[in-house]
């Protein structure tokens, strides 16, 4: 499982068209607080549908463990799905490999240039990330 998912991301990082550092990327849906589907263009012109994790924030667990985890989680997707529409253009950043096959962790802007993760943790929907075992966020 390792070998493969360190071969997809491979792949990806490898194929896709730089610009000034930051790969642009089309938001397809919201996952969850900190999560997304995107379309990237490889530099073949080709579109890989791919995962992708705000490396940078960590939001509370649709399947929580807890009744205002859960809450708290709805708020934070609803949330993301504002600040990332679907069909809008973002930038990812510092792109890196994730624990789950199909899924990157990046930095993520949007056409404002504001840093998603930060917004997130700005409006109290989600705590700094950088990696590691997370907090609860039950009471």
């Amino acid at each position: 499982m390792m070998k493969r998912k360190g071969i997809f991301i491979a792949i990806v990082c490898a194929f896709i068209t730089p610009s000034a550092n930051a790969v642009p990327a089309v938001v397809k849906y919201v996952v969850d607080g900190d999560t997304f589907s995107a379309g990237v263009k490889l530099q073949d012109d080709t579109m890989v549908s791919v995962r992708v994790r705000l490396r940078n924030v960590d939001t509370p667990e649709l399947h929580g463990e807890c009744v205002d985890e859960i809450v708290a989680a709805n708020v934070a997707k609803n949330r993301l799905a504002e600040l990332l529409p679907v069909d809008s253009v973002v930038e990812l950043e510092n792109i890196k490999d994730d624990k789950y096959l199909g899924r990157i962790d990046a930095n993520v802007r949007d056409s404002r240039g504001r840093d998603i993760g930060r917004v997130l943790i700005r409006e109290g929907l989600g705590r700094a990330y950088s990696g590691g075992k997370r907090k609860t966020w039950c009471k």
